[in-house]
């Protein structure tokens, strides 16, 4: 597990933080179909944290993108680095989740992040930063819409449905599993809607979430647990 500071220059106000995301949201791209699904790794990263002992434990789970199994893993554990304001979290996230990262003795291959890309009220969440900053192919896979309105898809596993900001489509209401909520999937850096929901899919064979999504956020809760006790 590593130990991580918060970065020197890291933003400390909202004022900052937002004209950081002003900088860094010109770089991204996407106009890339990214890796095909079912090929190479593809990684899921998430965090858990104890604001009480202003703890944060990130963690970063490679699975072989054919089979789902495990290729590699590792933790991050460290101070909480931005103070919680809606539409700004990944400043809370990004320094512990990159060092998960840096820490993998294998190439994550795309990234999946248990949050928003473009479906972001400033079109660029913690999948569009972390790809941003990294040069991954990156996606996010949101458990609720934020503040963005969609139709109901289809019932069927793999039925979609817009997700938009006013006509604009951010990102897509997913079904993953018949009859049960959709997901909503969004593009973070250097791959195209289509092929973020093609992964979607082939990472949900059995469950709503993906599997990444499920790993990791078993294995940084495990982190956290061990870093607080």
């Amino acid at each position: 597990m590593r130990a991580v500071d918060i970065p020197a220059g890291w933003p400390a106000t909202e004022e900052q933080a937002r004209a950081l995301q002003d900088e860094l949201r010109t770089r991204t791209v996407l106009d890339e179909a990214g890796p095909p699904p079912g090929t190479g790794h593809v990684t899921g990263v998430d965090v858990a944290y104890d604001d009480a002992r202003d703890v944060v434990a990130a963690a970063a789970v490679v699975l072989d993108a054919a089979t789902l199994d495990v290729v590699a893993e590792a933790t991050a554990v460290g101070r909480i680095s931005f103070p919680y304001v809606p539409g700004l979290l990944a400043f809370r996230e990004i320094p512990t989740v990159l060092a998960a990262l840096g820490a993998l003795p294998s190439p994550p291959g795309l990234v999946v992040c248990d949050g928003y890309g473009l479906a972001h009220p400033r079109r660029f969440g913690l999948a569009s930063h972390l790809g941003v900053l990294t040069g991954l192919p990156t996606i996010g896979v949101a458990k609720n819409p934020f503040a963005f309105t969609y139709g109901d898809p289809g019932a069927r596993r793999g039925a979609w449905a817009p997700l938009l900001a006013d006509a604009q489509e951010v990102g897509r209401a997913l079904r993953t599993r018949e009859a049960v909520k959709p997901v909503f999937v969004s593009v973070g850096h250097r791959v195209s809607l289509d092929n973020a929901c093609a992964h979607t899919l082939a990472l949900t064979p059995a469950y709503r979430l993906p599997e990444t999504t499920r790993r990791a956020d078993a294995l940084c809760r495990k982190a956290l647990r061990e870093a607080t006790a």
